[in-house]
């Protein structure tokens, strides 16, 4: 699972294998290690809720995915789902969660797992 973060962005690319552990187990979790600390970004299934939510607490970011949703997301073709989450302060948190494609320009990471590119097939 990739996370990009940009002001009130938060976007999570997951591969094919994430996007089935959601739906499975209902959770996908990474972290990044510090010397002291460790950050923690985990894509978490929740039940009664119809839009994507978040929450930062501990060093960890958490987007939780309506579970209703987890095997048709893993099923169909749908790409992403994202919501524009309203803050406390009046402001707002796009939050964005979609599959990871394979690259079109040069990379080094394993993308084996990723989704085809449709651009690839144009």
């Amino acid at each position: 699972m990739k996370i990009r973060i940009k002001g009130n962005t938060l976007r999570y690319r997951l591969t094919k294998t994430e996007v089935s552990n959601l739906a499975a187990n209902g959770i996908v979790e990474e972290q990044t290690e510090f010397n002291e600390q460790t950050f923690t970004y985990a894509l978490k299934a929740k039940s009664g809720i119809e839009n994507l939510e978040a929450s930062f607490t501990n060093n960890t970011i958490t987007i939780y995915f309506p579970a209703s949703k987890t095997e048709e997301w893993r099923d169909g073709e749908q790409v992403g789902h994202h919501f524009d989450m309203p803050l406390k302060n009046g402001k707002e948190l796009f939050i964005l969660v979609e599959k990871d494609f394979v690259c079109l320009d040069e990379t080094h990471e394993d993308q084996g797992d990723n989704y085809p590119n449709p651009l690839l097939s144009v």
